[in-house]
């Protein structure tokens, strides 16, 4: 097969795992925050659910958890096409790992700063939302970014359910061609490519918040 062709069949797979991508970013960046929110200033009950969440999807693989999406939910009357379920598992696994991210992040920001915002009689939701979350926010960027680089590359897990990303195209390419090298040269260029502008990306973010919060707040 000529390699123009070979280009061209997976840059269309390409273009799908951008869609998934896309998708699973946004819903893993909500369950990141959201459940490390829960685990930090939650009541009790609400905590332990969090936690659940949490060590479940870091602790079992991420195969198996859209295996179980796709293929065992139905039976208990839960059916997902195969692109949701592929969205679903990477953004519910990548977003066990956020967690972390966040709590770390929370972490970070000096004690002085919450105590300083005591003192000026903040009340606990201004404390968080204009003092101690706006310096967590520009630490949660740098790792962040490294899960949105490990997205990526999960990605091609979905080729196992039958979603025609680059990875199933060119696995289906060098069955039909046996052309490995060249497939498998321009597959792993792509994925490189891939995880490259991504870090830009996040490097920009960062840096755009760094001086936001320099001027004295995000919002400037």
């Amino acid at each position: 097969m000529p390699f123009g062709e070979i280009v061209s069949i997976l840059l269309e797979g390409a273009w799908v795992t951008l869609k998934i991508v896309a998708l699973a970013l946004p819903l893993a960046a909500v369950m990141a925050f959201g459940f490390g929110m829960l685990r930090l200033y939650a009541p009790k009950p609400i905590k332990y659910l969090a936690v659940i969440y949490i060590e479940f999807f870091r602790g079992t693989s991420a195969l198996i958890q859209l295996y179980w999406i796709y293929f065992v939910l139905p039976f208990f009357g839960f059916s997902f096409d195969a692109m949701t379920a592929g969205v679903v598992a990477l953004g519910l696994n990548i977003g066990a790992y956020g967690t972390e991210v966040v709590r770390g992040a929370m972490a970070s920001v000096p004690k002085g700063q919450y105590e300083a915002a005591v003192a000026l009689n903040f009340s606990s939701t201004q404390r968080l939302w204009r003092i101690l979350l706006p310096q967590a926010l520009v630490n949660m960027i740098p790792p962040f970014g490294n899960l949105a680089i490990e997205l990526v590359k999960a990605t091609s897990l979905v080729s196992l359910i039958t979603i025609a990303d680059l990875t199933y195209r060119a696995k289906s390419l060098a069955d039909m061609t046996l052309q490995v090298t060249e497939i498998f040269a321009v597959v792993l260029v792509l994925y490189f490519l891939f995880a490259q502008v991504l870090a830009v990306v996040f490097r920009v973010l960062e840096k755009k918040l760094s001086r936001g919060l320099g001027r004295g707040g995000l919002g400037q």
